[in-house]
């Protein structure tokens, strides 16, 4: 009997997953000088927006929620990690059962790829230490005692390559043996808990061996965001971005179980032609729908990558759920 398809959207509690956590005297934008890079001094979410946008996901039809946690939980392990306004244990299991009580499962996703991991502070500078290891395991090990023991957890790993980091005032990125150590461990933190790992596959394109190395027991997701072409061509001459889908087709016929990941988020070549994305969900539903084989394709996730601090923010997200149900229409009947 096949599994109800997954129809998951990602919503931000944290958001510092793209800052610098450096020492106390230097931590002002003027110090910095990178205003992006700058974090987030409390958590930048409005609950009353939250708790709109959830139940907007209810009503239109979605059964996951995977929620960017970071810095937005105190952990018990390592409270050292909240700022002003992350909430409580008792805080986020409460809300998170409320979810799961009306239909809406909720997955907890943090980020250990060193291009993303500004939540964990001073630790980002600890990396593949044995500090790093134990804070690693015990926040995992947090996230899945609050959210209850969920069936995935989410664990980033996407974009740790030295490009991705090059403006910053200190960059780390592991590769090689150390990467695929750190990687392989973060995971069976998840696994020894009874929680199977879930993480972005865009390493695999960079890491020629991944399909062969990477446990078939992680789930991928694939994503496929800042195409200019309105059309998914499968002719790689015409289509720029054919790396992204051939990722796609490489873990389907490697046997992964994936679910891929469109967005309505502008990235700089779109914004550059003046070009919106709100067609780029439903072309990742049509392709994945076409070319992917049923028994691996989970389902999809829209991922607007907005906080839910104002309502200007957290519009991206509101029309992010209208486009996602519509892309999920295409192609319906297989």
């Amino acid at each position: 009997m096949k599994s109800e398809e997954i129809k998951a959207f990602l919503l931000h509690l944290g958001h510092n997953m793209w800052c610098e956590w450096l020492p106390e005297e230097l931590m002002n934008e003027k110090s910095i000088g990178n205003p992006k890079h700058v974090p987030d001094w409390k958590l930048a979410c409005d609950e009353a927006l939250w708790r709109k946008t959830t139940d907007m996901l209810i009503a239109r039809g979605m059964n996951m929620v995977l929620v960017d946690v970071g810095e937005a939980l105190v952990y018990p392990s390592h409270p050292e990690l909240a700022i002003p306004g992350s909430w409580s244990p008792e805080k986020m299991r409460n809300e998170m059962r409320r979810l799961k009580a009306r239909g809406l499962e909720p997955i907890p996703k943090l980020n250990f790829s060193c291009t993303h991991d500004g939540w964990l502070k001073d630790y980002h500078r600890m990396v593949s230490t044995p500090d790093y290891y134990k804070v690693v395991d015990d926040v995992i090990g947090d996230a899945i005692e609050v959210f209850d023991h969920p069936r995935f957890i989410h664990l980033g790993f996407d974009e740790e390559r030295v490009e991705w980091q090059r403006d910053n005032n200190y960059f780390v990125s592991r590769q090689g043996e150390l990467w695929w150590h750190d990687f392989l461990y973060t995971c069976k933190c998840a696994e020894k808990r009874g929680v199977r790992a879930w993480v972005w596959a865009d390493m695999g394109p960079h890491k020629p061996e991944y399909v062969q190395r990477c446990p078939k027991s992680i789930l991928q997701t694939p994503w496929y965001y800042d195409a200019y072409n309105a059309k998914l061509s499968m002719d790689q001459k015409v289509n720029p971005h054919w790396w992204k889908l051939q990722n796609m087709l490489d873990l389907d016929k490697h046997g992964f179980d994936q679910i891929p990941c469109g967005t309505n988020w502008i990235g700089f070549k779109r914004r550059s032609m003046g070009v919106n994305g709100d067609d780029v969900m439903g072309l990742v539903v049509k392709f994945a729908r076409e070319h992917l084989g049923p028994e691996h394709l989970k389902g999809f996730l829209m991922a607007p990558w907005t906080s839910i601090k104002d309502d200007e923010s957290n519009a991206k997200n509101i029309s992010g759920i209208d486009l996602f149900v519509e892309a999920l229409k295409i192609g319906a009947k297989r």
